[in-house]
């Protein structure tokens, strides 16, 4: 249901407020250059530091401004089941198209609770659901195991994988690749993510190169390796830029200084430190995106 190259998108902000005009145009840019579908208020959306009302307006707009052009996937998951349901009831109400759903954080139930977390989210919204496994910030590993149980559900259709563990993401493939895809939460790894059977990224890296990251998924799907493979080293250094500092200081301050949002971010996030920005100007600069 949910393959390609689909962008956690940015949250532009201006004089602490979301920038709505900012946030539409990156949108169409996204749109205009091949990307498969947006995910708003995900980790790169910066939704843990957006209030609810905020979080709600980024995924209207998100709904309104695509169109159904490309699928909206919302983020609504959180560390508390119920608050997780009441944002997937607004996220289908206006028309998103599914959800991304983390594992919750610093709470760290077992996996029978992450079991039972996702299955009551898809009971009482049935929606399409992406799982999104990121342990390094969750400080829990969703296992191979719990996501074949859960792709016995309808609503479960992909699950973005963010581990790093390229065996565990081959796992999942072997116990339940028939019933769930397998997206790459990190541009780092897509390549082999698709040489094992995943279908594309939730990519931090489409924000600024929309374009090559489409083609790199589709050149994959068309079956010309070498082209994939010439794409995703192109990228490589790129991509690694996008985690000098904390996602997604570095993307942002990319897209900055490509002058298409202003610099703003949400403390705790913060400017980057001067040794870093350095380097990631000459990332761009390389890249001739600045």
């Amino acid at each position: 249901m949910f393959k390609g190259s689909i962008v956690a998108i940015v949250t532009p902000f201006k004089e602490g407020k979301v920038d709505e005009e900012a946030y539409r145009e990156l949108i169409e840019f996204q749109i205009e250059n091949g990307t498969s579908a947006i995910v708003p208020c995900g980790t790169t959306g910066e939704s843990a530091t957006l209030s609810m009302d905020e979080h709600t307006r980024v995924i209207q707009i998100a709904v309104e401004s695509v169109n159904k052009r490309v699928p909206v996937i919302a983020g609504t998951g959180g560390n508390s089941t119920s608050e997780a349901i009441e944002l997937t009831e607004y996220a289908k109400k206006v028309g998103a198209d599914g959800t991304l759903q983390v594992t919750p954080y610093y709470n760290k139930p077992t996996q029978e609770g992450l079991y039972q977390h996702f299955k009551a989210i898809a009971e009482a919204v049935p929606l399409p659901q992406v799982l999104y496994n990121v342990p390094g910030r969750t400080g829990l590993n969703m296992l191979p195991g719990t996501v074949a149980r859960l792709a016995e559900l309808p609503e479960v259709v992909a699950v973005k994988e963010a581990s790093g563990n390229l065996v565990q993401m081959a796992e999942i493939v072997q116990l339940a690749g028939d019933k769930i895809t397998l997206l790459s939460g990190d541009d780092n790894v897509t390549l082999p993510l698709l040489s094992i059977g995943g279908k594309g990224v939730v990519s931090v890296v489409a924000n600024i190169v929309p374009k090559e990251t489409a083609d790199l998924v589709s050149a994959w799907e068309e079956g010309n390796v070498e082209r994939a493979k010439e794409l995703f080293y192109d990228l490589f250094t790129l991509c690694q830029a996008m985690f000098y500092e904390t996602n997604p200081i570095p993307v942002k301050t990319s897209l900055a200084l490509m002058g298409k949002i202003g610099p703003e971010m949400r403390l705790p996030l913060c400017p980057m430190a001067p040794a870093n920005l350095e380097k990631l100007k000459k990332a761009l600069q390389d890249y001739g995106l600045i």
